[in-house]
């Protein structure tokens, strides 16, 4: 067999693609498949929580909010789980012994623990202007337990944790970033058909609790005013997992109407003591 001098032809070992067109097909596979996988993690998730007997999950997570002396003596606890009792009287039926404690954050925010715990923020504390604007945010969290949401968000970070693991193991950072902003994206939608129910839910309770619903909505108001606007705030409304301020003020006042709940009534002065230093 005669022998061959000759070099190979440049580009024998190299695609026809664009190394960029590459890279692109590749991330978008990646992510494609970490919103389909978590996307079919959570509704199984939906499926499973409502088979959870309410008496074992407050078996299970009742200790997340126990009770704490240090807590117990911050007189603000005392006032917060009085309102929360009077709210949670409308739901009669509710299978929870509900707790509140305070968190020392800045940020205002409330969150329901699985188990029955709410906490509440000394941020949002010190931006409610009355007790109904507090009675709203507390009756959302009441929303939260009645739609089983905390279990869901709880089931959902951990599946999505799982996914994410597994899409990104020895990827590098870079694919372990994309999984997890590909994880973001596909529990969106859900969480804020969650927290519009909530928001209704809570708002029934305001109702039912005050006669009217006049003032609800202000806190929801402020922080709108207080926030980015124009479409760089809408953008990041769009992607946070609560609705829009402003747009929940209007789902708010609508809820309202097509109830024929009184807008208008008189509110009820915040009796939240100021802890001693």
């Amino acid at each position: 067999m005669e022998y061959d001098g000759r070099l190979p032809a440049e580009g024998i070992n190299t695609s026809d693609e664009h190394p960029l067109r590459e890279f692109a097909l590749l991330v978008g596979g990646l992510v494609g498949a970490a919103v389909a996988c978590i996307a079919i993690a959570a509704l199984a998730i939906d499926r499973l929580v409502p088979l959870l007997p309410p008496a074992l999950e407050a078996r299970w997570f009742g200790g997340w909010l126990a009770p704490d002396a240090e807590a117990e003596s911050d007189p603000r606890t005392a006032s917060l789980q009085t309102l929360l009792d009077r709210l949670a009287r409308h739901w009669s039926d509710h299978p929870y012994a509900f707790r509140v404690a305070v968190l020392d954050d800045a940020e205002p925010n409330a969150i329901a623990l699985p188990g029955g715990g709410i906490l509440v923020t000394t941020g949002l504390l010190a931006q409610v202007a009355n007790e109904n604007e507090l009675a709203l945010v507390l009756g959302h969290e009441l929303g939260h337990y009645h739609g089983r949401d905390h279990l869901r968000g709880l089931g959902r970070g951990l599946a999505t944790q799982l996914v994410l693991g597994a899409l990104s193991g020895g990827g590098g950072e870079v694919v372990a970033g994309l999984a997890a902003t590909a994880g973001q994206l596909a529990q969106r939608g859900f969480d804020r058909s969650q927290e519009s129910r909530a928001d209704a839910f809570g708002l029934a309770l305001v109702h039912a609790e005050y006669g009217h619903v006049a003032g609800a909505g202000d806190f929801f108001t402020r922080l709108a005013e207080s926030r980015a606007t124009g479409a760089t705030g809408r953008l990041a409304g769009y992607l946070a997992t609560h609705p829009l301020h402003a747009d929940r003020v209007t789902a708010l006042h609508a809820e309202a109407a097509a109830r024929g709940w009184a807008s208008e009534g008189p509110l009820t002065p915040l009796a939240i003591p100021t802890p001693s230093k």
